[in-house]
């Protein structure tokens, strides 16, 4: 064996046991930092290497970033503890008030009174009850936004909340000669019952508020790949296309819904409910055609086979007697 040969061989042995080396030294790195994030997931993280190596320094940086958000997080809890607190300081301090307000208004417009004042008493109960439901509209949009409530969805069929949302405005509608309908639908969806039939309602009460005397609102849904869409029709005034953007932002009103009663929280509160479930919604429409709502419900979860058992036929609220046609 030459000299150059036996170089050559000590050569190759101090390579391989270089790469070894290195190969450790890289695997022991991971171990550190996969002990690190596992005490750092677990809320037990603490610095315990303190020297000028680079694994130290990244210590030392994950330590100052793992306290910062900690500092965060107690920082929004609290916020949230206090946001909390008012909501429900304010939903108890003005329930009464409210209540009592609307009691003597009432018992005041049952007295023997002149024309003048029994008008200005019942424009006195309806602005107590817009009090009312403003107030109830900001709590239940305060909540959700601040996450102390928040919708749980569940597979539901779809059908009992089309026809629930319409049975709620059924005397507004008749009311104004409006032919309501709901139609039927065998299918299901993951939604929280609650919190969607108050979304779908609030939709429904627009469509019905801005339909002018003896038009129709239709209430349908069909299933699509990923959605169940609900769809409210209604042959109002429709919305002009600047405005479709709008709509669904917290007191919009548009400028020709300004002298409508409303304050202008329906749609917003409906886009919070639906967004918290992992839906959304939409509206198409043209000034002077009417407008369509869409909400979409995610499918997930949801069980076909026993969707729309026990479905009522389809109702339609009748303008003119104001009696259900089955």
């Amino acid at each position: 064996m030459t000299a150059l040969t036996l170089c050559a061989l000590i050569l190759a042995a101090a390579g391989m046991g270089f790469g070894i080396w290195q190969w450790s030294a890289r695997r022991r790195t991971l171990r550190q930092l996969n002990r690190m994030l596992d005490r750092a997931i677990a809320g037990g993280f603490s610095e315990d290497v303190f020297d000028e190596t680079e694994l130290s320094a990244l210590e030392s940086r994950l330590a100052r970033f793992l306290r910062g958000s900690a500092a965060a997080r107690r920082t929004v809890e609290r916020e949230q503890a206090a946001v909390k607190a008012l909501i429900s300081d304010i939903s108890h301090q003005t329930r009464t008030p409210i209540a009592n307000l609307l009691l003597y208004a009432s018992l005041l417009s049952e007295s023997d009174l002149p024309p003048e004042q029994r008008e200005q008493t019942q424009a006195l109960i309806t602005q107590a009850e817009k009090l009312s439901f403003l107030i109830q509209a900001l709590v239940k949009t305060s909540r959700l936004e601040a996450g102390i409530v928040a919708p749980v969805p569940a597979p539901n069929p779809v059908g009992p909340l089309l026809f629930g949302a319409a049975e709620q405005e059924e005397h507004a509608a008749q009311a104004k000669q409006i032919t309501l309908t709901a139609l039927p639908f065998q299918g299901s969806a993951a939604f929280d019952p609650r919190w969607t039939g108050e979304a779908l309602g609030n939709v429904v009460n627009n469509a019905v508020k801005y339909t002018p005397d003896g038009g129709t609102v239709t209430v349908s849904a069909q299933m699509l790949d990923s959605f169940c869409r609900v769809d409210v029709a209604d042959t109002g005034p429709g919305i002009p296309e600047n405005e479709q953007g709008e709509i669904f932002h917290r007191f919009f009103r548009g400028e020709s819904t300004r002298t409508a009663e409303g304050v202008g929280l329906g749609l917003y509160l409906a886009r919070e409910i639906l967004t918290k479930q992992g839906g959304y919604i939409k509206v198409a429409s043209q000034p002077g055609k009417g407008c369509v709502f869409s909400l979409y419900l995610p499918r997930e979860n949801a069980n076909p086979e026993k969707a729309g058992a026990g479905m009522p036929e389809t109702r339609i609220v009748s303008p003119v007697q104001g009696k259900d046609k089955r």
